[in-house]
């Protein structure tokens, strides 16, 4: 019973701290985002469009994985 008390406080730290990777990653896509990424607003070309295409559709897999949408949808 001791063990097993143990592995699960394991995987809960290994939880909280991936969660915490995650927030941080999630903080700074926010912010880039308020920078328009990056792109100045009046000079956008289609480079900068391309760019924010592959981000939008790396972020697509993963909310359709965490919401079970698109291609993981039940």
């Amino acid at each position: 019973m001791r063990r097993r008390a143990w592995d699960n406080r394991k995987a809960i730290d290994a939880f909280i701290a991936k969660k915490a990777e995650i927030d941080t990653m999630l903080t700074r896509i926010a912010k880039l985002s308020e920078d328009h990424f990056g792109a100045d607003p009046d000079k956008v070309n289609w480079g900068d469009v391309g760019t924010l295409e592959d981000h939008a559709r790396n972020l697509r897999r993963i909310t359709d994985a965490a919401f079970k949408e698109g291609e993981h949808a039940e």
